[in-house]
């Protein structure tokens, strides 16, 4: 359940908006990627993945400037640097990406973070902090998906198809857990102004 397109859109203009005025080298990177719409920080880490080519989940300085030159970020040498080694506080010289990623998502209010948590915690029927595939039986009815009704996907395709849109890009394996859930939907919150209409939208996506 994306943020819908014209709520991409809005946040997309208003991140273009505000880039002419911060002089915050993370908070311009922060907002290139919402120029890029709800997923713009998730694509981020689509390339940071493809990068981490050993799955250290940790990239060096090299491949952190690639990856924000490959996603078509504007930042000089410099600058990368300089975020690079706020990262790396034990001096490795390495840094991990999935703390850069939760450290670029757009801040978010207690009460969205409550309601997040409201919506993973009814999925997770089992109660283990993990959403599968057996938590959706009952809760998503699959039956309906239309690549379902025209006999192309199985309904277990349909329940992978849904999780993927929450599991991180670059570790799909058919759970969600609470950070993946989170991190969804910290893109989606950014294209969205008030916290009423953020839960409101909550409480009709998951019937809460």
């Amino acid at each position: 359940m994306p943020g819908t397109a014209r709520h991409d859109q809005e946040m997309a203009t208003n991140a273009r908006k505000r880039l002419s005025q911060t002089t915050d080298i993370l908070e311009r990177l922060r907002l290139q990627c919402l120029a890029k719409g709800s997923a713009g920080i998730k694509g981020l880490g689509r390339v940071f993945n493809i990068l981490d080519t050993d799955n250290s989940k940790t990239l060096d300085f090299n491949e952190f400037l690639r990856g924000l030159q490959h996603y078509a970020l504007i930042i000089n040498k410099e600058e990368a640097r300089e975020i690079f080694q706020a990262f790396d506080k034990d001096r490795s010289g390495t840094i991990d990406f999935d703390e850069f990623l939760v450290t670029l998502r757009p801040p978010m209010s207690n009460a969205r973070k409550e309601i997040i948590m409201q919506a993973f915690e009814k999925l997770n029927k089992s109660g283990n902090g993990v959403i599968t595939i057996e938590d959706l039986r009952g809760l998503y009815n699959a039956k309906y998906h239309p690549k379902y009704l025209n006999g192309d996907w199985t309904e277990e395709q349909v329940f992978k198809a849904f999780l993927d849109n929450f599991d991180s890009p670059y570790d799909k394996d058919g759970k969600v857990t609470t950070e993946e859930f989170m991190n969804y939907y910290a893109g989606v919150s950014a294209s969205i102004e008030t916290d009423i209409y953020f839960i409101v939208m909550m409480k009709n996506a998951w019937k809460l």
